[in-house]
């Protein structure tokens, strides 16, 4: 098994900077304008990646939902017309992708279908993203392998049976596994990061997170057990309307979280005992009186 797998000429993996990928999702409702001061944001933070949300809306609602009225920022309206409303359509998306290449930062999107996916292919992702409720779907997954793209499978809501089978049908080479629990906030105590090392023994393959909880420190912890790569949804503010709002991080918890990843990655280190250069200094004011120790030839080994 490789020990890394390419995401737009990065390599992503142990050993390898954390991948850092700012979920956009539907947080833009619909709106370009939105989109683009997300993508603004993610890219002053330093986060590698910008992903979003793909669906084909007649086939992402259910017959029985389609004409129930619900109510939202721009009136009431049936459940099928609210999806078409957050929905970007294709102009929409070559904007997105001409300014993230100006820009110079990654996107690319959930499917959650397959006319999605092949949507998304007319831009040339760098990957695709396999989100936690499509992971049973084995005509999705492999629709997805196809394409030869780099692939991220997301594992809330999922039995490692599951999780086993959609491995068997994706295929290790080009695999990227994200721990998730699947709750909009997830409260500390079933984020069970845990899983973390336990999906790396496993499956033998690169394992992130996807979080969705409320803060900053557990996204580090998961950093610390190995993770990867790691994605969290961003949001202009908490309080805007959108199912997914509450549990994202605003631009300036963004920036927080990537200084603090970068800060993490150069902490951890190799797991080599050394003595460092700047203790050499102190250890010699230290240890002179202590009968018996030679400080005539310390150095950093």
């Amino acid at each position: 098994m490789p020990r890394a797998i390419e995401i737009g000429g990065r390599l992503v993996g142990k050993g390898y900077p954390v991948f850092i990928v700012a979920e956009i999702g539907i947080n833009h409702n619909g709106d370009l304008r939105i989109a683009k001061r997300l993508i603004d944001a993610a890219f002053l933070a330093g986060c590698d990646a910008v992903k979003f949300q793909k669906r084909t809306s007649e086939l992402s609602v259910p017959p029985d939902q389609r004409d129930v009225p619900r109510e939202t920022p721009w009136g009431v309206m049936s459940y099928l017309e609210y999806r078409h409303r957050i929905e970007l359509g294709q102009s929409e998306y070559s904007e997105i992708n001409r300014y993230c290449r100006e820009k110079g930062i990654l996107w690319f999107a959930s499917c959650w279908d397959r006319p999605s996916v092949d949507f998304m292919e007319a831009f040339d992702p760098p990957c695709h993203k396999i989100a936690s409720a499509c992971l049973p779907d084995d005509g999705l997954l492999k629709h997805i392998q196809k394409t030869g793209r780099a692939t991220i499978l997301s594992t809330g809501m999922s039995t490692i049976d599951q999780i086993r089978h959609a491995v068997s049908v994706l295929g290790k080479e080009r695999l990227l596994i994200t721990h998730s629990t699947s709750s909009y906030p997830c409260q500390p105590e079933e984020l069970n990061l845990h899983m973390i090392p336990t999906l790396s023994r496993m499956f033998e393959c690169p394992v992130g997170y996807s979080g969705h909880e409320v803060g900053l420190q557990t996204t580090l912890a998961a950093v610390v057990l190995g993770a990867c790569a790691v994605e969290r949804h961003i949001t202009l503010d908490r309080a805007m309307w959108g199912s997914d709002q509450a549990a994202s991080v605003e631009p300036w918890g963004v920036m927080r979280l990537v200084r603090d990843i970068r800060v993490v990655e150069r902490a951890l280190g190799d797991g080599i005992k050394r003595v460092y250069d700047s203790e050499i200094p102190l250890m010699k004011r230290a240890r002179r009186f202590q009968p018996g120790v030679d400080l005539s030839n310390q150095s950093t080994p």
